[in-house]
């Protein structure tokens, strides 16, 4: 199998779909390393708390799309899908392979056995039928009933989607159909919250509640 190392010396070794194998390092040099695997591999099932992330983070610019990747993926979403709004039309190609290799380096820094997957960008009218399907989807809106509030009332879940509007937010239109399709509106606080800081708060809250 394909493995990345994980830990230096006494290495552990995965493949980003929970294969897992301890190898001790031989040589180590600028052009790479020679890992002797000590036992048979592993496989490590994957966590049963899933949350997907819908975010429209294709205009950020200064390094921030690669924070929200690294720290969803720290945090254990399961996938992250790039989200095309009205207001965040498009996501370039290079750009998505650069998250690609964010998203490798995250998994190794936590030693997260599964990797994130990064879906490839949607628009709203295609999210519509995975809202409608899955027993908790939360929108963060301005003005919206706390987050915490809705998590009191709602059945826990330890499997759901959280969706986040681009810079300027999504327009009344997008709010509509994706309430329509089954999305819950949930606020964070009294401030208005960058589309990486809303991304991460409202991942963070979901974990933790699945958790309790």
């Amino acid at each position: 199998m394909d493995f990345n190392i994980l830990v230096d010396y006494v290495a552990q070794l995965f493949n980003g779909k929970g294969g897992l194998v301890k190898g001790c390092i031989e040589r180590l040099d600028r052009n790479g390393a020679d890992i002797v695997a000590l036992e048979n591999p592993i496989l490590v099932s994957t966590n049963t708390t899933q949350w997907h992330v819908f975010a429209a983070f294709g205009t950020l610019k200064g390094g921030r799309s690669d924070w929200l990747i690294e720290k969803c993926t720290e945090l254990g979403a399961s996938s992250v899908t790039p989200l095309l709004t009205e207001r965040s039309p498009s996501i370039s190609d290079n750009r998505v392979d650069r998250l690609q290799r964010v998203i490798l380096a995250a998994a190794k820094q936590c030693q997260r056995l599964h990797e994130m997957t990064l879906n490839t960008p949607s628009k709203v009218c295609d999210i519509l039928p995975i809202v409608s399907r899955s027993k908790l989807s939360f929108i963060a809106t301005a003005e919206a009933t706390p987050v915490l509030n809705v998590l009191t009332s709602s059945k826990q879940d330890s499997i759901g989607s959280i969706i986040v509007g681009p810079e300027g937010d999504f327009t009344d239109a997008e709010v509509k159909l994706i309430l329509e399709a089954g999305a819950r509106a949930v606020g964070l606080g009294p401030h208005r919250l960058r589309v990486e800081t809303a991304t991460i708060a409202l991942l963070a809250t979901a974990m933790l509640w699945s958790d309790c």
